[in-house]
């Protein structure tokens, strides 16, 4: 045999074989590939910007459930009674919540030193005049300091509510506002909280409060 024709036979036997290589490897190879395991979606929530967080953890202005007697605690313990406040009143007498049941009552924890709340005074004053015919009782409840302190304070700002001494912050301490002053809790005629908010805050925090403990009255910022 000629060596060109022993070139050629052998180029032809290799491509043969790597034929035959390449039908065995796609005859086992499979029809398709395996499905995917899909990927659960995550739902992820965001708070608009600029929204106000009201005690319950809504956006204030947003369709939130009001909470129930029977609902779950919320923040500052919306949903849920009031717990017992009992304390001495400036000027004599006591301040006693369970007398108030079947009234709205806005409870303000404050201290005569918080800025905040030399603030406050004033415009609780309004509303405390401004929907008294509707029943609303406003009460300060000043946390360790003496009486005198206190009385001079509501004195010299023109309170026209009831003040209480809470000497020993045992009553901030029942309600959890101990942390940190002035705490409101707006408290309705059934004796359940209905918002709550830390201090300092204005008018129109004030009027939202309002309008969950006075139901079918139109709270307004101004008069």
């Amino acid at each position: 045999m000629s060596p060109r024709i022993a070139i050629l036979a052998g180029l032809v036997a290799g491509i043969v074989v790597a034929v035959a290589l390449l039908g065995g490897i796609l005859a086992f190879a499979p029809d398709s590939a395996p499905d995917a395991t899909p990927v659960p979606s995550v739902a992820i929530a965001t708070a608009t910007p600029g929204a106000t967080a009201t005690a319950s953890g809504s956006p204030a202005g947003s369709d939130a459930v009001e909470p129930s007697g029977s609902a779950e605690t919320g923040l500052f313990g919306v949903g849920a009674p009031a717990p017992p406040l009992v304390v001495p009143q400036v000027g004599g007498g006591t301040i006693d919540l369970a007398n108030l049941k079947g009234q709205p009552v806005w409870v303000n924890f404050m201290g005569t030193y918080c800025p905040p709340c030399v603030d406050e005074f004033p415009l609780m004053n309004g509303f405390a005049a401004r929907y008294a015919d509707d029943g609303l009782v406003v009460l300060a409840i000043d946390v360790r300091e003496e009486e005198g302190v206190v009385a001079a304070f509501a004195e010299s700002l023109g309170a026209t509510f009831p003040l209480g001494l809470d000497r020993d912050g045992a009553a901030a301490d029942e309600w959890k506002a101990a942390a940190a002053l002035p705490v409101h809790f707006w408290v309705d005629a059934d004796g359940i909280v209905r918002d709550g908010a830390l201090g300092g805050i204005g008018p129109d925090i004030m009027a939202s409060g309002l309008q969950t403990i006075l139901p079918g009255v139109d709270v307004t910022v101004e008069p």
